[in-house]
C-alpha cells in the first residue's frame, strides 16, 4: 500500500478571526487532495473527466482532532481501504510537521457517467486500468 502525500502551508484565506483554518477550509483542502491525487497518480485529471463522466463525494467522516495555524505546514496523506465496482472509500490524514494529527476521516467517491445533456448521472464501473491504478493505493486488509 502506498499514501498519496501533498503539503500544504496554511494561508490567510484559510483562517478565521481566532486565528486557526476555518473547518470548510478543511474540506477544500481535502477536495484538493483528491483532485490531485487522480490528476499525478490516477493521470485522470478533472480538467478532462467533467468533460463526461465525474467522481463526485457521496458520504465524508471527519473528526476534527487539533487546530491549524496561519503560516504551518500541513502534511495531507490520503489511501484506498475499499475498492468497490463503480466507488471507492479513501482514508485520509492532515498532520502539522510535529506528526499531530490535526483531522483523519473518510469519503466515499463514485465513479459517475454524466449524459450529454448534462441532466443524468448514473454510476459506472471503473475500468481494468483504473481499478490497477487505484489498487496500488488499497490498504491490505
Amino acid at each position: 500500500m502506498k499514501y498519496f502525500i501533498k503539503t500544504e502551508k496554511i494561508r490567510f484565506q484559510h483562517i478565521d478571526f481566532a486565528g486557526i483554518v476555518f473547518y470548510p477550509r478543511f474540506l477544500e483542502m481535502l477536495n484538493g487532495l483528491v483532485e490531485d491525487w487522480f490528476e499525478e497518480a490516477l493521470h485522470r485529471p478533472f480538467s478532462k473527466m467533467h468533460e463526461t463522466n465525474g467522481i463526485p463525494t457521496v458520504d465524508l467522516k471527519v473528526q476534527f482532532k487539533k487546530a491549524a495555524r496561519l503560516g504551518e505546514v500541513i502534511i495531507k496523506e490520503l489511501w484506498v481501504k475499499e475498492l468497490r465496482s463503480s466507488s471507492l472509500l479513501c482514508g485520509f490524514m492532515f498532520k502539522n510537521q510535529q506528526g499531530e494529527i490535526i483531522l483523519e476521516g473518510e469519503v466515499t467517491l463514485v465513479n459517475v457517467k454524466i449524459a450529454e445533456d448534462r441532466k443524468t448521472i448514473s454510476a459506472e464501473s471503473f475500468n481494468d486500468e483504473m481499478r490497477e491504478k487505484i489498487s496500488y493505493f488499497l490498504l491490505p486488509q
